[in-house]
């Protein structure tokens, strides 16, 4: 477990008070759409203002959009001073998704890593009421790691019994075997009121191209993740300063989508990987524009 020699001392930018909430473009309540990070290689100069210090970078951001995924938490779990600058740099209205760390989702695969998963959970909830949905990320498991999906889903609902009954955060759920997305996953899922993430990638179908009929809505809440194909893409670039692939057919079947969901008033958090189309806010600003025609 990670220690922490000595308690956050504030500087003066962290004393000051948080930015209010912006009047943000195509605001609804029930969607937050954001991206996958909020910094990436050639957002200066395009999404941020040319000029703009690094540390204003994420008040900006949350000017445009009223939430991001976390994904440095993919890697580990932050130190709390600097889950406490998240807080202070962003408005009251701003929500943050994190990942839950590899240790417990890849090098442990649920078994023994309570006291990880603990030390997580209590150092993100110091976003307090601005902590959104936390995502276990599984990655694609081999025979050698679970004897099939069941042994999975036993795993799986021994650990969420225990992290729901601990907390009041919601959790959302990526399952890169496709033969696992079934009715059984989504029972399960849904039991415990965690969502199946719905992803765009090369490696699984979209929610419109599944075989087997199954519950999309798991939870009181939705989570989409526009991901994409890492290696083709980064055949074509590593900037991430434009959109490079044309993303419109599938981005018009997630607007019909998501017009389902908020009609049935589900709130639909949605994040935008660079990966996607080459540039993570401008796939959102088009999205926004599909789905103001769709409507």
């Amino acid at each position: 477990m990670r220690q922490h020699s000595k308690p956050h001392q504030p500087s003066l930018f962290d004393t000051l008070t948080p930015p209010p909430p912006p009047d943000r473009p195509s605001h609804n309540p029930l969607l937050l759409i954001g991206t996958s990070a909020f910094n990436a290689n050639g957002w200066p100069g395009t999404f941020y203002p040319a000029g703009m210090k690094s540390t204003q970078y994420l008040t900006y951001y949350a000017s445009q959009f009223q939430t991001v995924e976390i994904d440095s938490t993919y890697y580990g779990t932050p130190a709390p001073s600097t889950v406490e600058n998240w807080y202070r740099r962003t408005p009251p209205d701003f929500l943050f998704a994190a990942k839950i760390p590899q240790i417990v989702t890849h090098e442990k695969a649920l078994l023994n890593c309570e006291p990880e998963f603990d030390e997580f959970l209590s150092t993100i909830s110091l976003l307090k009421e601005k902590l959104g949905p936390l995502l276990f990320q599984f990655p694609q498991f081999h025979k050698y790691e679970f004897n099939g999906p069941g042994e999975f889903l036993l795993r799986l609902r021994s650990f969420l019994q225990r992290a729901t009954q601990r907390t009041n955060t919601r959790f959302a759920v990526e399952i890169r075997n496709q033969p696992w997305l079934t009715s059984q996953l989504t029972g399960l899922l849904a039991e415990f009121n965690v969502a199946l993430a719905l992803t765009d990638t090369s490696f699984l179908p979209r929610p419109w191209e599944y075989h087997e009929k199954i519950n999309l809505l798991t939870a009181d809440f939705t989570y989409v993740r526009w991901l994409g194909d890492r290696k083709a893409i980064e055949l074509l670039t590593t900037t991430w300063d434009k959109l490079i692939l044309d993303r419109r057919t599938d981005l018009t079947q997630w607007a019909q989508l998501f017009r389902q969901f908020l009609a049935q008033h589900i709130k639909v958090y949605t994040y935008a990987n660079n990966h996607y189309a080459g540039n993570g806010p401008q796939t959102i600003t088009l999205f926004r524009q599909l789905l103001a025609e769709s409507t």
